[in-house]
This record gives C-alpha cells, structure tokens and sequence, in this order.
C-alpha cells in the first residue's frame, strides 16, 4: 500500500513541471473561471492497472476542494471501457492536471500489466517475477509499487537494503574470497549477501570454495545469461543450498522456459525500463455551465 506521504513530492515536481510559470494558457484563456465539470479517467484496452491512487492524487494536490472516487483499486484487473477514477469539480484545475494524471497511470498500468503477463507464465513454477533497479530516475518508489500490483515483487529497492557482489566488485576486492568475507564482516545481520556469476564454471569454483571454507556465507547467487539448459544445471549442482536467480538477455515470452529450470527467482529489467504505456484516457461526462453563461 502506497501513503500520499511518500508521493506527493513525486507528484508536486511533475506538475511544477508541466504548469511551468503561467499554468495552463489554454484552459485559463477558453475555459470560464468558474466552469465546473466531471470527468472520468477510463481504461482503453483491458490488463492490470496501477497508479489509480497516484492519479487521483494530482487532482486534489491542485485543488483539494476536488471531489475524486476510485472507481477500482491498484492491482484491479480491467477490461476497455472500465472507469478507473471519477473526478468533479473545477473545469481548470481538471483540465490542468489531466496529462500528469494519465502519464503516471499509464506508465505505472503498463509496467503492472507486463508483470502480470509475466506472472501468469511462472503459474505451476517456484519462480517468483522480481523487478531490478532499472527504474526512471526518481520514480522508482511508483515502478516499484506498479510491479507489486501486477504480481511481482521487488529485489533490491536501493543499494543500501542489499549486498550483490559483482565482477567489479571482485576486480577491486582483490578476489571472490575477499570480497565475500568483507561482505559478511561488515552486513547488518538483517542484509542478504548474494554473488553475480558469469557461467557453469565460475559457480563450481565458487562451490569449491564455499565448501573448502565454511565460514563463509552466501545466500544467493545471480546466474548471469545462462542459458535454460544450464540453469537447469546450476539448479541440480546447487541443491537448494542457496537462492539461485536467473537475469540477463530476458523477455517476456521466455520466462516459461525459464522458470522450468527450477530457480527461485527470475528479475526482468524490462518490467520497468522499456514498458509500453497502457491506453487510458480523460472523458468529460458532465459540463455545468457557468452562473454568467445562464443569465
């Protein structure tokens, strides 16, 4: 769940930028000061919306005399046609947050939908659909949320909740040794240590020094590129003994395939970095005719 506490400033700054310094010319110069209308936010084709709070949200941050009703909630599965939000009030301030509206509820339904896509294909598998850091610098907290809605869950939110040693951590380590016992010195008890590797045989040198070593610790293991075959491989080599993650050179339409490997987790950077947009759109319902246009 998602609290306006945490996105208004999100929001404050795309509206700041879209209204610039005069507000929107267009409706403050054809539209009547005191013109009031509803309107309704609208789905044009079915899937998985998110950003249904967020949108409503813009609304009352330009005029909180607003009246908004979410017709459907994050996560809601909708068919074309379906009212997400209805909203009543001034014309202006309608018309004025319209496009920051629909650009958070399309991006965030589009990335929630291609996530429940990619849910639906990992059914009957023990994969789990996880999101990277791959998000639009300053949206992450709505990416990250619009993936939830769709069924997904997060790896790490930041760097600072999770510890992924990579091949340029190893280079400037001095090592996979050194890098992991650092690692394991310095983690809050709390923190998961997890290793990038390349291929079959860097993971078996790697076992070879877990099992030649036992105080050293490792919880999960990224799988780099590996192909399904050799996922499967990795999966029957490592026997549960940590969390396995396949990433790297994955869609949508292979995640079948991939989840039939056995591993835990499957993290896809497209779910938030090359998204399509779902279709929505703003529909005035209802025009009330200003008091002056009626004498």
């Amino acid at each position: 769940m998602l609290f306006a506490l945490q996105y208004d400033e999100i929001l404050t700054n795309a509206l700041r930028e879209d209204l610039g310094r005069a507000g929107d010319l267009t409706s403050n110069l054809t539209v009547p000061a005191n013109a009031r209308c509803q309107a309704n936010l609208v789905a044009r084709q079915a899937g998985t919306v998110a950003g249904v709070e967020v949108a409503a949200r813009v609304f009352q941050l330009l005029d909180p005399s607003i009246q908004v009703e979410r017709k459907v909630e994050d996560g809601a599965k909708v068919e074309a046609g379906t009212v997400l939000v209805h909203v009543s009030g001034s014309a202006r301030t309608i018309l004025a947050g319209e496009r920051t509206a629909l650009n958070f509820l399309g991006r965030m339904s589009g990335i929630s939908q291609a996530t429940a896509t990619g849910v639906a294909q990992l059914n009957g598998t023990r994969s789990k659909l996880v999101a990277t850091r791959k998000t639009t610098p300053g949206l992450r907290m709505l990416e990250k949320w619009a993936v939830i809605s769709g069924g997904g869950e997060s790896h790490r939110f930041g760097l600072d909740d999770g510890i992924l040693i990579k091949d340029n951590h190893v280079a400037l380590a001095g090592g996979v040794v050194a890098a992991l016992k650092n690692a394991q010195q310095g983690a809050p008890h709390l923190i998961k240590i997890e290793l990038e590797v390349d291929n079959l045989q860097q993971m078996e040198e790697i076992l070879q020094v877990l099992e030649a070593d036992k105080s050293l610790r490792l919880d999960a293991m990224l799988l780099d590129n590996f192909t399904p075959a050799q996922l499967r491989q990795a999966v029957e080599r490592v026997q549960g003994r940590f969390i396995l993650e396949a990433s790297g050179g994955l869609t949508l339409d292979r995640l079948s395939e991939v989840a039939a490997s056995g591993v835990d987790l499957i993290s896809l950077g497209a779910l938030t970095h090359s998204v399509k947009n779902f279709d929505v759109a703003l529909d005035v319902v209802e025009a009330r005719k200003p008091v002056a246009a009626l004498q």
